[in-house]
């Protein structure tokens, strides 16, 4: 089982919508999916419409003592499963904090034989849980709007990294891009050689991808022609060549 989390510490990157379209676009290529909620906000449940679950059931799960078949809900997306946001998520911080690093893997063990791929989509912050999350997953895939602030997120990122002495890869690539922006331009040219393992597919800014809180639902399954459809799903090869 490969784990794979969305994350940024800048919000309004297209976090979401990334690990919402990746996760269908690797269902959709045969892949067994885990799709699991950290955000408190919830937006991955809602788009594809799971309620968050309110009451209980994150200490259970933290602590091993939760039923994955009472949390984990099917979506209307085949081979693709949802762990849905807790509104009491912002408690895991404080419930991780008591345990050990790669924590997040050892909850999942119970259902690692049931998934190829386990995507994460995070909190924006820096964290007990964040923590958690950088020592369990196998690559940090990391949205960078191509701004002088956005990227300046990623290079503290990667220091606080370094500064902790955990081992993770990060593997940024653009989003919500306009290339008849010259500073987006500019950003994207010099990137590559600042950020080796950087992907190389850009996704584009692109209303379609705001249509998502509407339809409820991944953009293969309403507008799978769209320019930015077929490059979430030209950012999926790329991840799954990387994971071979």
């Amino acid at each position: 089982m490969r784990m794979l989390a969305l994350y940024s510490i800048k919000g309004g990157v297209g976090k979401t919508a990334s690990a919402v379209n990746l996760a269908a676009e690797a269902a959709g290529a045969g892949q067994r999916v885990l799709l699991w909620d950290l955000d408190p906000q919830a937006a991955t449940s809602f788009y594809l419409k799971a309620k968050p679950r309110i009451r209980g059931g994150v200490e259970k799960l933290v602590k091993g003592k939760s039923s994955f078949d009472k949390v984990i809900r099917a979506t209307d997306v085949d081979h693709l499963d949802l762990l849905p946001a807790a509104l009491a998520s912002r408690e895991m911080d404080q419930l991780l904090a008591k345990r050990g690093n790669s924590h997040l893997r050892k909850i999942l063990k119970p259902v690692r034989d049931d998934y190829d791929l386990v995507i994460l989509d995070c909190p924006p912050s820096l964290s007990h849980l964040s923590e958690s999350i950088f020592s369990s997953v196998d690559a940090l895939l990391v949205p960078v709007v191509p701004t002088v602030l956005s990227l300046r997120t990623l290079q503290q990122l990667q220091v606080f990294l370094d500064d902790h002495d955990i081992a993770c890869l990060l593997w940024p690539f653009i989003t919500l891009a306009d290339r008849r922006r010259v500073l987006h331009r500019e950003v994207m040219a010099n990137m590559h050689e600042q950020w080796p393992l950087m992907l190389s597919t850009v996704i584009p800014s692109a209303s379609v991808v705001e249509r998502m809180g509407l339809e409820r639902a991944p953009l293969p399954c309403f507008a799978p022609r769209t320019a930015a459809a077929r490059a979430y799903a030209a950012l999926w090869q790329e991840l799954a060549q990387r994971l071979r």
